[in-house]
């Protein structure tokens, strides 16, 4: 694996001292995180592993425990070295973070055969967690377990019907635990409950705005690349440009960015990439035709990891050969993002598993000469998305929809070949050009076709075929790392179909994708 800079994960001074989310196998880990990031207040996501000594080096502003599926007596469970809670630094537990907290601290937690799941009535007390709230309201339950008794010490401060338990305090220790789940949209006071806590209990101001990271980044940039040449990886997408952008606004003509038309683009797209950045924004760039060159490697590979990573380092050799003709360039800069390092299995000694690698992670050859410079290494889509708007980056570029690396290969399952690219590449086109038309493409988090290397019988002009199908996929999303299939009208549906099947040769049947993530990813590899 290539050098990473380590400006992206670097040791907290003290006005940035990050809220630490401890992932204990919670569906939901990711989205506290986020949760607490929209209540302007910087956080990350790490393992349960981090031992108590690991997590002070940090210097956290506060703590938050996820929730879990595992009981906290069962055999492998995820457990916490419990000398965390010794720390002083305030600490609120979800859940399975709730109870692992109880029961670490000499409480009591038992399977009482009692479950609540789905929304619940809740009384609160007026206490931290609640204040000014209103003392009946309604909660998103999720467990089995329950905590019969708080630790020694703690109050408790909100009870449901089958829950006498539902919340503690222990202000001493600022300790602070909720058997429910504020971060998911079914609790709808759960965003102002973490606001009083990051707020009134551990007093951290809500001050990481886009401004401040710009600042942020674009200082650390300048700490790490110092006087030295560097490149970018430039997709067109919104995370290469918001890359590229801050560090130009760091280094200025020490950047040149790369543009490689790999072969596996959209319609028209090379085009448009060129036009933008070297017409927009002045910024220095070279547009490398790479097609056969990507097209001979892909060739006979059908595993979707294989053609990730045989991207990932094709790019990468690209990027090699351009800085070895522009000179001594040490640094390559990505637009990689932190959902791409969760799904790649990259978390922070966390329990997250690897989904699938990304082609700009898990993709990587290990004898890479550049060190990567990733300054959006731990932001998610929508907080890019900001950042951009605040760098003056056009709307049609900030709400691009994601498109990835590996481009159209992963979107063709099976085999790439240039029939293939033609038939996806034109129903690609056709389903984007009806989606404008028909007012959807910002309510939609992506929206693309699939051509699965299988075909079916079907009847046109009355007579036989024998041709391909093509699967739309179309979802709504906040930042990818869960996402909704997008109910289209039928006859939006109607008429995608029609001009895909009327209009591609090759084609006889279109089908709509209707799962969600999970179990589902967006991308099919």
């Amino acid at each position: 694996m290539a050098d990473v800079v380590p400006f992206p994960v670097p040791e907290p001074i003290p006005e940035e001292r990050p809220v630490l989310v401890v992932d204990l196998g919670g569906q939901y880990s990711q989205l506290i995180a986020r949760r607490v990031r929209e209540a302007r207040v910087y956080s990350e996501l790490v393992g349960h592993r981090l031992s108590a000594d690991e997590i002070a080096r940090r210097n956290p502003a506060a703590l938050v425990l996820s929730g879990g599926p595992a009981s906290v007596y069962s055999d492998g469970a995820p457990d916490l070295d419990p000398r965390i809670f010794e720390l002083g630094v305030p600490t609120l537990g979800i859940c399975y973070g709730m109870q692992l907290m109880a029961r670490d601290l000499g409480g009591a937690v038992e399977r009482t055969g009692v479950s609540e799941f789905g929304k619940t009535d809740l009384e609160a007390t007026d206490s931290e967690l609640f204040h000014d709230l209103p003392p009946e309201q309604t909660v998103w339950m999720s467990h089995r377990d329950s905590v019969t008794a708080p630790p020694e010490g703690a109050v408790v401060t909100a009870s449901s019907p089958s829950t006498p338990i539902a919340a503690f305090e222990h202000r001493e220790k600022r300790l602070y635990g909720v058997q429910f789940h504020p971060e998911v949209v079914h609790t709808p006071h759960g965003q102002e409950i973490l606001k009083n806590f990051l707020y009134e209990v551990a007093d951290v101001p809500p001050t990481w705005t886009p401004a401040a990271v710009i600042e942020e980044q674009v200082e650390r940039i300048r700490a790490a690349v110092g006087s030295e040449r560097v490149l970018c990886a430039l997709s067109g997408g919104v995370d290469s440009a918001v890359a590229a952008l801050l560090v130009h606004k760091a280094v200025g003509d020490q950047l040149t960015c790369v543009f490689v038309d790999h072969g596996l683009l959209r319609e028209n797209e090379a085009g448009q990439v060129v036009e933008t950045f070297s017409g927009h924004f002045r910024v220095p760039l070279v547009h490398v035709q790479a097609q056969e060159r990507f097209l001979s490697r892909l060739a006979g590979i059908t595993d979707p990891e294989e053609k990730r990573t045989i991207v990932g380092e094709e790019f990468i050799r690209v990027f090699e050969e351009e800085a070895a003709r522009l000179g001594d360039v040490r640094f390559l800069v990505q637009g990689t993002l932190y959902s791409d390092v969760i799904e790649s299995g990259g978390a922070e000694d966390g329990v997250a598993a690897k989904i699938k690698s990304h082609h700009n992670v898990g993709g990587l050859p290990a004898d890479m000469r550049m060190e990567l410079v990733e300054p959006l290494r731990l932001l998610f889509k929508d907080e890019v998305r900001r950042v951009g708007e605040e760098l003056g980056l056009p709307e049609r570029m900030v709400w691009r929809q994601p498109f990835p690396g590996p481009g159209l290969a992963i979107r063709i399952i099976g085999e790439v070949t240039e029939e293939r690219l033609a038939i996806l590449r034109r129903a690609d086109a056709i389903l984007l050009e009806e989606v404008r038309r028909a007012d959807l493409y910002r309510d939609l988090w992506q929206s693309f076709a699939v051509l699965p290397a299988i075909r079916s019988v079907g009847v046109q002009g009355d007579e036989r075929t024998y041709a391909y199908p093509v699967v739309i996929r179309a979802v709504t999303s906040e930042d990818a790392m869960t996402a909704d299939w997008a109910r289209l009208p039928y006859d939006f549906l109607e008429a995608v179909s029609s001009r895909i099947i009327n209009e591609i040769p090759g084609v006889n049947r279109v089908v709509y994708d209707v799962s969600s993530k999970p179990p589902a990813t967006i991308e099919w590899e």
